[in-house]
């Protein structure tokens, strides 16, 4: 079991933090009502990302519709590795 758990932790990011609990449920209260909000405003931040990368790569996106034609714009790969690397909003 010892081992799964250093599997485990050693995959996290370096982006995940701990948090104080008494402060997460300061404003509201409940814990799990600040979570579900924290978790709502995730769900914004991913959507308004996903949109923000779909417009990008459309405006390299060739209209074409040839089968036997797959095109590769690089710049497009250079937005999505962007995005890509961009720590999740959860």
């Amino acid at each position: 079991m010892s081992r799964l758990r250093r599997q485990i932790s050693a995959n996290t990011a370096n982006t995940a933090e701990t948090k104080d609990l008494n402060v997460i449920k300061g404003k509201t209260g409940n814990v799990y009502e600040s979570i579900a909000i924290i978790a709502k405003r995730a769900n914004q931040i991913n959507i308004s990302l996903k949109e923000e990368l779909h417009n990008k790569l459309e405006e390299f996106a060739s209209h074409t519709d040839s089968l036997e034609e797959i095109h590769e714009n690089k710049e497009q790969i250079e937005i999505s590795r962007a995005y890509e690397r961009m720590p999740n909003a959860s």
